[in-house]
């Protein structure tokens, strides 16, 4: 019997411990995926359209470190302001977590961008784009990836301006836009 209290006491603990409480980007998605004011997104890698048989061995290594992208907006309009400043700044709050680790950032408090990453130099798990306009919304988009480091995020990027890229993926963006 006591045995079975202990091992009860122990799994009860271990569950509190893993349920990690903090906010976090992707606890975020998962939150506001499906709610009226936000365009949820996920992009794969073949939204570039590629010839990869044209593709140099630096090119391919830089495509094939990207997995995809999850981009999540929120449009903001005359009736949702005070609702896009509180997501705003819940997500501000979310990259001030140091893990975030912040390249740059453009831009004044009301309009502006920055882009951040987690991992370390050599192996980014993910990239972050945070972009936001007041008269717009804001969107969050996490570039994810395995091993992926600048010199790939800088390779992709000129993989980029090659690629025919699919926009009937991106089109559900188009709203934001508008």
């Amino acid at each position: 019997m006591k045995i079975n209290v202990f091992t009860t006491a122990i799994l009860a603990l271990l569950t509190f411990v893993s349920c990690n409480s903090e906010p976090s980007l992707q606890k975020y998605f998962v939150e506001n995926t499906d709610k009226k004011d936000f365009i949820a997104l996920d992009v794969s890698p073949t939204i570039l359209n590629l010839d990869s048989t044209k593709l140099s061995a630096e090119q391919k290594e830089a495509v094939n470190s990207f997995d995809k992208m999850n981009i999540l907006a929120f449009k903001a309009n005359d009736k949702n302001q005070v609702q896009f400043e509180a997501e705003r700044n819940k997500v501000k709050a979310i990259l001030k977590d140091p893990k975030y680790q912040e390249l740059m950032k453009v831009g004044s408090g009301k309009d502006g961008a920055s882009i951040s990453y987690v991992g370390s130099d050599e192996n980014i798990k993910e990239f972050i784009v945070f972009a936001n306009r007041k008269e717009n919304g804001f969107a969050v988009v996490r570039v994810l990836g395995n091993n992926m480091n600048p010199n790939n995020i800088m390779t992709l990027m000129s993989v980029l301006k090659e690629s025919k890229i699919d926009m009937e993926q991106l089109k559900p963006l188009q709203q934001l836009v508008k």
